[in-house]
C-alpha cells in the first residue's frame, strides 16, 4: 500500500475486516446457501458491486515512483576555486574595501570550505562584472552538462520524457531554463514544463515532491526530468554588508539532473517512499531569515541574517513533528511518548530535558543540508547526530561548496561512492530552503551502491574524509 495515506489506509483496512466479519458470519449461519438461492439476484449484485470497488480501489491507488538514475555535474579543472584564487579575484577586482576583504578572509578560512571547490567562468575574466550572459552560461553549463550525462547512463530516449522541472533557487530569465532545456535537446511538443524559482536551497527536495505527485497519479508509465540548477554569477556581492558578503565565501558551482518514473524495472536506483514539505513563512524573522535585497547603497545582495541559524533549528523543530510519526518505528516513538508523561509528571520548576528520537534507527544514511560549518553543527545538534553521520555532510561542504539546491545529490554521490548504500537501505534527504521552508524526501535503495566513471567523486573519494574543521 506504498502511497497510501495513513487514512485511507485505516479506511480500507477496517472495510476489509468488517467484509471478512459479515463473511465469516454468513458462512457460519446454516441457511447462507437457502438465501443465496432464494435471493439470486441480490447475490449477483452485492458481488458485481464488491467486484467492482475492489477493481476500482486497484485502479485508483497512486503508483510508485522510482529514480532511475541522477547526474551530478563537475565542472572543468581550471575552475577550481582554492583559497589564493578567490583573495586573488578579491584584491584585483579593487571593489571591496580593506575591512571587508579582512572580514571574507576570516569567514573563508573557517567556512569548512576546501581548494577543489567550483566557481563560475566570469571569476576569471578581467572585467570581474557578471553580465547576464554571464549567468546564462553558467546555468547552461551545469545543466546542459548533467542532462547528456544522465541521459548516455540511463538509455532513456528523449522522446519518452513527459515531465520536464527546472529550479534554481535564485536565477530566472526569458525564455525559461526549461525552454532552453527543451530547445537544446529537442524534446517532444507534448512535454509538460516547470519552473520553480525563488525557493533557495530548498528547491531540488521540492522539486523531486512535486515530479512524484505527478508521476503517482498518471497511469500511464512516464518518465520525469528533474534539473536542479543555480546560477551565483549576478549574485556576487560586490559592497560592505556583512551579512551579505558571507555568500561570496560559501556557495560555489554545481547543478544536478535526475530522471524519475512510475514504472518499476531492474535497473532503478531509488524508490521514493515519502516527501514531506513545511513552510513557516508567518513568522517574519523567519521569512527574513535569508532575503535578496539592496543594501544602504542600493547594490543588491543575498543577506544571511544572525536570525537564519535560530530560525532553521526552530523550522526543524516544527517539521519533525509532522515528520517523525511517519518515519520513526514503534521503539522511538512509545520512548518519545514515554519521556513528554514523564516531563508531565515532574514536580512544578523542575526542568526536564526535551527526547529526542534516534533517527539513525529509521534511516541508514542521512543526506541533511549542507548550507555550512554552522548549520550543519545546529542540525546535528538538534538532532543529537555524531560525526559519522555528519560526515558526508561536512566532506561535500569541504570538496563542492553550498552548491544551493542541488546539494543533497552531491552528498548522496559520496555515499555512492564510498560504496555504503545496500538493497533495502533507506536514506533521508533534508534541505532548507528561503521563506522559511524545510523539506524531506525518504529513498529506499533498490540496488547496492557502485562507484561509476561520472561519479562527482570518482578522482578524489580516497582522500576523504578529511579533517574539514
Amino acid at each position: 500500500m506504498k502511497g497510501l495515506s495513513q487514512i485511507q489506509v485505516l479506511r480500507f483496512s477496517f472495510g476489509t475486516l468488517l467484509g471478512l466479519c459479515l463473511l465469516l458470519h454468513a458462512l457460519s449461519s446454516c441457511d447462507f446457501l437457502h438465501v443465496i438461492e432464494h435471493h439470486r439476484n441480490a447475490s449477483i449484485a452485492a458481488l458485481w458491486c464488491f467486484t467492482l470497488t475492489v477493481l476500482l480501489y486497484i485502479r485508483s491507488r497512486p503508483r510508485r515512483v522510482f529514480m532511475v538514475d541522477y547526474s551530478c555535474f563537475k565542472p572543468d579543472f581550471d575552475q577550481k576555486a582554492s583559497y589564493e584564487v578567490c583573495e586573488y579575484f578579491v584584491r584585483r577586482s579593487q571593489r571591496f574595501s580593506t575591512v571587508s576583504e579582512e572580514f571574507m578572509r576570516g569567514i573563508y578560512l573557517k567556512s569548512g570550505l576546501g581548494d577543489e571547490t567550483y566557481v563560475p567562468p566570469f571569476i576569471f575574466n578581467h572585467d570581474y562584472e557578471a553580465k547576464l550572459s554571464s549567468a546564462i552560461e553558467e546555468a547552461e553549463q551545469g545543466m546542459f552538462g548533467a542532462i547528456t550525462d544522465l541521459l548516455a547512463k540511463t538509455n532513456v530516449p528523449v522522446s519518452e520524457i513527459d515531465h520536464l522541472i527546472v529550479t534554481s533557487g535564485v536565477f530566472a530569465v526569458t525564455p525559461s531554463l526549461s525552454s532552453r532545456i527543451v530547445n537544446r535537446f529537442g524534446m517532444k511538443e507534448s512535454i509538460r514544463t516547470f519552473n520553480l524559482n525563488g525557493m533557495g536551497c530548498s528547491s531540488g527536495v521540492a522539486s523531486i515532491d512535486l515530479a512524484g505527485r505527478i508521476l503517482r497519479n498518471r497511469r500511464k508509465a512516464s518518465y520525469a526530468l528533474v534539473v536542479v540548477t543555480e546560477s551565483i554569477s549576478q549574485n556576487w556581492y560586490f559592497g560592505d554588508n556583512r551579512s551579505m558578503l558571507v555568500t561570496n565565501c560559501i556557495f560555489r558551482l554545481g547543478t544536478a539532473a535526475v530522471l524519475l518514473t512510475n514504472r518499476k524495472s531492474e535497473s532503478v536506483k531509488l524508490e521514493l517512499i515519502d516527501s514531506l514539505r513545511t513552510h513557516h513563512g508567518a513568522d517574519d524573522k523567519a521569512y527574513r531569515a535569508a532575503i535578496q535585497e539592496e543594501d544602504e547603497r542600493g547594490t543588491v545582495g543575498f543577506s544571511l541574517t544572525k536570525d537564519l541559524i535560530r530560525v532553521a533549528g526552530e523550522g526543524l523543530r516544527a517539521h519533525l513533528r509532522v515528520f517523525a510519526p511517519r518515519v520513526l518505528p514503534y521503539s522511538q516513538l512509545l520512548a518519545y511518548v514515554y519521556a513528554a508523561a514523564k516531563s508531565k509528571l515532574l514536580v512544578s520548576g523542575t526542568a526536564a530535558k526535551p527526547y529526542v528520537p534516534d533517527f539513525t534507527s529509521a534511516f541508514e544514511h542521512i543526506c541533511i543540508h549542507t548550507g555550512g560549518k554552522a548549520v550543519i553543527e545546529n542540525i546535528a545538534r538538534v538532532l543529537k547526530l555524531n560525526d559519522d553521520v555528519t560526515e558526508p555532510s561536512r566532506m561535500t561542504l569541504h570538496r563542492f561548496g553550498n552548491t544551493s539546491s542541488s546539494l543533497v545529490f552531491y552528498e548522496y554521490a559520496y555515499f555512492e561512492a564510498k560504496k555504503r548504500v545496500k538493497k533495502g537501505d533507506k536514506v533521508w534527504m533534508l534541505a532548507f530552503g528561503t521563506g522559511f521552508k524545510v523539506c524531506s524526501l525518504v529513498w529506499k535503495a533498490m540496488h547496492d551502491s557502485n562507484l561509476d566513471q561520472s561519479n562527482p567523486w570518482s578522482d578524489c573519494i580516497h582522500r576523504y574524509p578529511v579533517k574539514a574543521w
